[in-house]
């Protein structure tokens, strides 16, 4: 947390213990006066020093309270798209369709995080003995290629190569190699009729879909990747040991 950051707490401790520095003036005091702000001022200045941690608590209650409102937030917003988050038609999916547990991923091609754990996360419906499903969600938050990426995968989809060209291109380690001419090699080099694809990129229904997904994201407060849906829970990151937590006790609910 950065010092801008930590100013509004530390005014909200400071004017708590001027609170308490008044009450402890002499009671026929009456607050008001300069006499009175600089015995004030004193007072909490000498508490403060006296008693440091004050500080770091106040900081710590203030975060857990903007936590537990962020998390409300988002509660309601996953309520409010459940059927567009968990149950679109449209989407692409690894696992069985009646899985006990649903995961939506949110990802971008060139998010070295969605790379490093692509591995673990097409493996997840064999982890656990198909419970679990995961749905995945285009969200080129990095615009430019990541976002021309995306719409080829959609359009490979429609050509039934969505999974194969997904993997591909998730196997380009270097983004600075992710461009036009790689995509169109890749696509190739896995049997997809390039020039079909590209018609099909432009097309109003891949537009569409893709549209559709970063909307979602946007009304989810989806601002990173991977981003991953569980239920009413976010979680940002691919934070391995909290998702599988959070899948574990899914299956035991």
């Amino acid at each position: 947390m950065g010092f801008l950051q930590m100013m509004s707490p530390l005014r909200k401790t400071t004017l708590a213990l001027a609170a308490v520095a008044v009450s402890l003036l002499p009671a026929c005091a009456q607050p008001g006066g300069d006499a009175d702000k600089a015995e004030i001022e004193k007072i909490v200045r000498e508490y403060i020093l006296e008693n440091p941690e004050l500080i770091e608590e106040a900081i710590y209650a203030l975060q857990d309270k903007r936590d537990a409102a962020k998390a409300d937030l988002v509660r309601s917003a996953i309520t409010a798209n459940k059927d567009a988050l968990y149950a679109h038609a449209g989407d692409y999916a690894i696992g069985p369709a009646d899985a006990a547990v649903t995961i939506v991923e949110f990802f971008d091609y060139r998010c070295g995080y969605c790379k490093r754990s692509v591995d673990w996360v097409q493996k997840l419906p064999a982890k656990y003995d198909g419970e679990v499903r995961v749905v995945f969600k285009e969200l080129p938050i990095f615009g430019g290629i990541s976002e021309t990426a995306a719409l080829a995968a959609l359009a490979a989809g429609k050509q039934g190569k969505y999974w194969e060209f997904h993997s591909a291109l998730m196997k380009i380690e270097n983004n600075a190699d992710l461009t036009e001419a790689k995509i169109d090699e890749t696509a190739a080099s896995i049997g997809l009729n390039v020039s079909k694809l590209r018609a099909d990129m432009k097309g109003q229904a891949v537009q569409k879909q893709l549209a559709d997904m970063k909307s979602l994201g946007a009304a989810l407060s989806v601002t990173g990747t991977p981003a991953f849906f569980i239920g009413d829970t976010h979680i940002e990151g691919a934070n391995i040991p909290v998702i599988e937590k959070a899948i574990e006790d899914a299956l035991k609910s």
